[in-house]
């Protein structure tokens, strides 16, 4: 997720829905407040559509969706929604409704420089409140990096690092084999062993 602009104000999720019905930007909403979602990089763009093409074939094989930043997942409901850069969700209800993803299975987030620890620590302890997400992935636009959280049978996050160039994002459950040379098919982001800061997930 790209920067996001503060714009203070106390908005009902009426409000919020039907200012999005109707705004060229996008909003991320949270307890009543309003983030502006700043435009992506051409070169988180580039990442993010790398992912979404990669994961498009296998999941659909699932019975499974995949949308981009375009479409907004319900965190909690009348609390917190925002727009994932990329989310994967098998749930029936959620094809029949076209705007909103209730049950995700999976949540990417692109990150940057100045978004890396909200999405990490923030917006991941939030989003672990969605009983269907299994899978949350950071993936860095400035070194090739995957931060792999996934939920296991106890109910516990545990986190695989990806940065090596023959590393390979299998995730049985939908069917995902992404290389991650397929991911960062991209010269202008570097190849550098750099282990991001531990996170510890909640």
């Amino acid at each position: 997720m790209e920067q996001a602009e503060f714009k203070p104000a106390v908005y009902t999720p009426e409000k919020y829905f039907a200012l999005e019905a109707q705004s060229v930007e996008r909003h991320e909403y949270f307890d009543g407040e309003l983030f502006v979602m700043a435009g992506a990089s051409k070169r988180h763009n580039s990442i993010a559509n790398n992912a979404l093409v990669l994961s498009l074939a296998d999941a659909r094989a699932r019975g499974c969706q995949v949308f981009t930043s375009d479409v907004r997942v319900a965190v909690q409901e009348g609390r917190h929604y925002t727009y994932p850069d990329l989310v994967i969700s098998c749930d029936p209800d959620d094809q029949r409704d076209d705007y909103l993803i209730r049950r995700p299975v999976m949540i990417v987030e692109v990150t940057s420089p100045g978004t890396a620890d909200y999405d990490r620590t923030g917006k991941f302890r939030q989003c672990q409140k969605l009983s269907s997400l299994r899978h949350y992935l950071l993936v860095s636009q400035t070194q090739w990096s995957v931060e792999w959280y996934r939920c296991n049978d106890a109910g516990e996050w545990v986190i695989t690092l990806l940065n090596e160039a023959a590393d390979v994002l299998e995730v049985p459950d939908l069917g995902l084999k992404v290389p991650l040379a397929d991911i960062y098919d991209d010269p202008d982001v570097p190849f550098l062993r750099v282990v991001p800061p531990t996170a510890t997930a909640e």
